[in-house]
């Protein structure tokens, strides 16, 4: 919907600059990150302040960019610099987002379902939109947009053609849910569950379900599972809901659906239930437990809205797996895929393009779009639509696949070609000779696209890493909140970032904007540089033949004693460097590995004196026992050390220095020590210096593989080289696919190491092989071809370090590169 100024100013009670002149001006979009902007015309841009960051930073850019109308907070006072710019000034830009929309909700009369509770909020949510939409045009919450701020953007999108709102909404604080309510106003509710999910800022699980009722205070009908005792006891007790129709369903009790059947075989679960004294049952094509209750409360929900038994089966059986995540994999001929293919809808194209954009190693970047299989009405308006977000996120090539895409091809303009069907496509993808680009795969699930993913990725191998971008970002912000908002960060991006890949990590940490990048060669700055990373780049071990490369690419030598400094003089002559070269002074303060000492510092100074084409950029040292409390005393001495002997070469120099001594462990346990900068190693990976952090970071890296052969052996036989391993009873035995070539290291056999199966823990049995190990599996339901978890969130990386008696660090540096790593981004 389309608002004016003077209607907008009017709800918020805000102070308009200029007071006049404006006045025409139409609201349509709300915009929060300066990096989503599709049209700027209509955009208003509200500057929202976080611990983390400050919107009011990121007006500048946008202007240029052509928006025109932002929401700033009192304090803001550079209005001179916009001239035709205009600014809703308000006390606080985020409480002013929420009265917005809920101004805006309460135009429209539609039916509208909430959803709450700890698991499965987003899953129920897409899943009633599989089951509704052929007969409705819903409007629901993009992805998992539940928060303060997701919120208010979801309800926004709602407009006159939408006949159904499903929005979903998740709490961390008390007290947020009541706001959230008056921005929803739902009619219907669905409280999932309850669980331990962000319960730490709640003093018990019974004041948590308090606060997450607060959304259904005024729903006519509230659905949910009895079987949660503290729901169905909070909700009986509570005056609020005497007059809300209740309907419950339960596996254990009575119920409005009583559960009395769950049957699952050959990848499908069939559930009977007793309602109103009719016995139903339907066929859902899952059978995790996970699953089974989603669907059960999608069940609960279309029943309650009148549709026929014979309808609900049939759509139920058809349910698909939500793609709850994006996925970035290495491609054939030097692509990268982008990988989406069960999820397109208008409001998910907008963010999976932005996504797209942030890789940077290939300029060149293709869409492969199927049909928008959404109910929208007005089939133009919809590739209008997505036509405007191509224009504006601005890809190089378009493949659409699809007869009605095809239909409305003529909107688009850029380089484009157009498919029928997915076959199509593939018997025609030799015309296309894919290389060196990043590829977008977005599709319906009725398009098959993973097929196409398929035929574009590059490696086979079924073992997998699987490296979570979201979870990365969370430990990137949690380590910045530690900090003060000066203090700059390194993200150390070495050994192949750890494991975890080189430039697709860099990307994310352009884009969230570290501040420097280390890595520990020449060769690894200079392939960043290449994938289009401009952040500086320390190199921490510059050898003789990468000075030309490191002067070339721009990159900055890490110097630690005379001899690196004479390489980089030379370098400086040789290749008739007109601009100072940046470096950084690396001094021994106690971990006696590399670094000029103390008594090096006055010859140090009096050359760094002599040399006009070398700039100091920081002055930094390493802690030798940071995460070691024995050692308080022994790092206290370090960071004394390491002032007074960097204040020499401050001194010394015309200019200002950066300095740095603390890695991830020092963040947190010496926050007096971050000088400028510091350095974010292990951590951001999310492995913490002690249990109390471990906790308060995010798993990031999931090794997996599957089993490739089951055998079913007899007492006293033997398994794998040495017969080493002796089946000591009647056992079942799983071949899966990763040995030491892969870096799962031969120290892990004969039941030292565990891996996950379908949820249970199965040890490894006789001596792990080169490539593939063997695990046992008795009394574990499994199947050849089920996936097998080396390591995650449950099964933890640091056991496994124990188990190999080392480190996190050699374990994920030690990984092979044959392994296909995949990204994942919601």
């Amino acid at each position: 919907m389309r608002y004016t100024i003077l209607q907008v100013a009017k709800v918020l009670g805000a102070k308009l600059h200029p007071a006049k002149g404006y006045e025409n001006m139409p609201v349509e979009k709300l915009l929060i990150d300066s990096r989503s902007l599709i049209e700027p015309e209509g955009t208003l841009f509200i500057a929202l302040k976080t611990d983390k960051n400050d919107g009011h930073r990121y007006i500048g850019e946008l202007y240029q960019k052509g928006v025109r109308l932002f929401m700033v907070d009192n304090n803001f006072k550079d209005f001179v610099s916009y001239k035709d710019a205009l600014f809703f000034a308000v006390p606080d830009t985020l409480k002013a987002m929420q009265k917005l929309a809920s101004w805006h909700r309460g135009h429209f009369k539609m039916p509208v379902l909430a959803i709450t509770g700890s698991n499965g909020k987003t899953i129920v949510k897409e899943w009633l939109y599989q089951l509704l939409s052929p007969d409705k045009n819903i409007v629901r919450s993009p992805r998992s947009y539940n928060s303060q701020v997701g919120v208010p953007l979801s309800v926004w999108q709602m407009d006159e053609q939408n006949e159904l709102g499903i929005f979903e909404a998740g709490i961390s604080l008390p007290g947020e849910m009541a706001k959230l309510e008056e921005i929803i106003r739902p009619t219907t509710g669905i409280f999932t569950n309850i669980g331990e999910a962000h319960g730490q800022n709640f003093k018990s699980i019974e004041q948590k379900v308090k606060e997450k009722l607060k959304l259904f205070k005024e729903v006519k009908t509230l659905i949910y599972c009895k079987d949660h005792s503290t729901v169905d006891k909070a909700i009986k007790s509570d005056k609020a809901f005497a007059k809300t129709a209740l309907f419950s369903w339960s596996k254990k009790m009575g119920a409005n659906m009583q559960v009395v059947e769950i049957k699952s075989a050959y990848g499908k679960t069939s559930i009977k239930t007793v309602c109103k004294s009719q016995t139903i049952t339907i066929q859902i094509p899952f059978t995790d437990e996970a699953s089974v209750e989603n669907a059960i409360h999608c069940w609960a929900y279309i029943l309650c809205a009148g549709y026929d038994n014979g309808v609900i089966a049939e759509r139920m059986q058809g349910l698909q797996a939500v793609a709850m995540r994006m996925e970035m994999i290495m491609g054939t001929n030097n692509c990268i895929i982008v990988n989406d293919v069960y999820n397109s809808d208008i409001n998910s194209v907008s963010v999976a393009l932005d996504f797209l954009n942030q890789q940077k190693q290939h300029t060149r970047k293709t869409l492969i779009l199927s049909d928008i299989e959404q109910n929208t009405g007005n089939e133009k308006d919809l590739y209008n639509k997505v036509a405007e977000i191509v224009k504006a996120k601005r890809p190089t090539r378009l493949i659409g696949i699809g007869p009605n895409i095809s239909r409305f091809s003529g909107l688009f303009n850029l380089e484009k070609h157009f498919f029928s069907s997915t076959s199509e496509f593939l018997a025609h993808t030799g015309d296309f000779k894919f290389h060196d680009e990043a590829i977008l795969v977005k599709g319906s699930r009725s398009f098959e696209f993973e097929k196409i993913s398929k035929f574009l990725q590059h490696k086979a191998h079924e073992t997998v890493l699987q490296v979570n971008l979201n979870a990365l970002i969370h430990n990137l912000n949690y380590f910045r909140s530690k900090l003060k908002p000066s203090t700059k960060i390194m993200a150390m991006v070495k050994a192949f970032s750890y494991g975890s890949g080189s430039y697709e990590i860099a990307n994310v940490m352009q884009y969230h904007k570290a501040d420097y990048l280390a890595v520990a060669y020449a060769d690894e700055g200079v392939e960043l540089r290449t994938a289009g990373i401009s952040l500086p780049i320390m190199i921490m071990n510059p050898e003789l033949g990468s000075f030309d490369n490191i002067v070339k690419y721009q990159l900055e030598p890490e110097v630690y004693n005379f001899r690196t400094l004479d390489m980089v003089t030379d370098a400086i002559k040789r290749n008739g460097v007109t601009q100072p070269l940046s470096i950084h002074i690396k001094l021994d303060t106690g971990m006696h590995r590399l670094g000029f000492n103390k008594e090096n510092i006055d010859k140090l100074v009096n050359l760094l004196k002599k040399e006009p084409g070398i700039k100091v950029q920081s002055v930094f040292s390493h802690l030798a026992a940071s995460d070691a409390d024995a050692y308080k005393d022994f790092t206290l001495e370090q960071v004394a050390r390491f002032k007074a002997m960097s204040d020499k070469i401050i001194k010394a120099v015309s200019y200002p220095v950066m300095r740095h001594i603390l890695n991830s462990a020092g963040i947190v346990r010496f926050p007096e020590a971050q000088f400028d900068m510091v350095r974010l190693g292990i951590g951001l990976y999310g492995v913490g210096a002690n249990t109390a952090e471990q906790h308060k970071l995010e798993n990031v890296s999931t090794l997996k593989t599957t089993i490739s052969q089951i055998n079913y052996l007899k007492k006293g036989e033997t398994v794998g080289y040495n017969r080493r391993g002796v089946l000591s009873k009647d056992s079942v035995i799983a071949t899966v696919g990763i040995g030491y070539a892969d870096g799962y290291g031969r120290e892990l056999g004969n039941g030292k190491g565990k891996m996950l199966v379908n949820g249970q823990v199965a040890a490894v049995v006789g001596d792990v092989c080169m490539d593939m190990c063997m695990i046992d599996i008795t009394g574990i339901n499994a199947n050849e071809g089920d996936e097998v978890i080396v390591f995650n969130n449950i099964a933890s990386l640091l056991d496994m370090a124990k188990s190999m008696n080392t480190i996190p660090y050699e374990v994920l540096t030690s990984l092979s590169q044959r392994i296909k790593r995949v990204y994942i981004h919601e």
